[in-house]
């Protein structure tokens, strides 16, 4: 399991990401999250369709919420895709969340008792919360863009992965 010292920062101050680092090309790696009715979810169960993997600290945070309230709104223009929001919140929490939010185009999952943080290397060490990053899957399970937001407390760059998302952009920063 590799540490990233200062891969990203809370509100300026650096933190570690500890797991493994996944990017561009990697098969996406297949973990099993709990849903909010404390069912289990395998990633691998979404084959065959395009998924956002959006990883937020947690739902109950400004910025997580905007997040997750975007990309909802996102999703439900997209009839092929699948928005999933990942984040060690109980699933009692994200149930909560999407019901005030009216929240009804995204998956809440809970990584709460599972490996999803060090699968993707986006585990902050010491304080057991996701880092917030946007994943891109294609049909095939195949990562084709990752974007780690490099300051825990920002927005990531919405357009970027709608871009991404529709064979606009290929993950690596530049358009094509």
């Amino acid at each position: 399991m590799a540490d990233r010292i200062g891969a990203v920062t809370m509100k300026g101050n650096p933190l570690t990401l500890t797991g493994n680092e996944v990017k561009v090309g990697d098969q996406a790696p297949d973990v099993t999250l709990v849903a909010n009715d404390l069912s289990e979810v395998k990633l691998s169960s979404f084959k065959g369709k395009k998924i956002i993997l959006s990883v937020v600290p947690s739902l109950d945070t400004p910025v997580c919420d905007l997040q997750t309230k975007r990309f909802n709104q996102e999703a439900s223009k997209l009839s092929d895709i699948v928005v999933l929001t990942v984040s060690k919140d109980l699933p009692f929490a994200q149930k909560r969340w999407c019901g005030t939010a009216g929240a009804t185009a995204v998956k809440t999952l809970s990584d709460f008792r599972g490996n999803f943080g060090e699968s993707y290397g986006v585990l902050i060490k010491g304080l057991g919360l996701l880092a917030r990053a946007i994943f891109v899957i294609d049909e095939a399970g195949k990562v084709t863009y990752v974007q780690l937001v490099k300051e825990v407390a920002a927005e990531p760059n919405y357009d970027e992965v709608l871009k991404a998302v529709k064979g606009e952009a290929c993950g690596c920063g530049h358009n094509h």
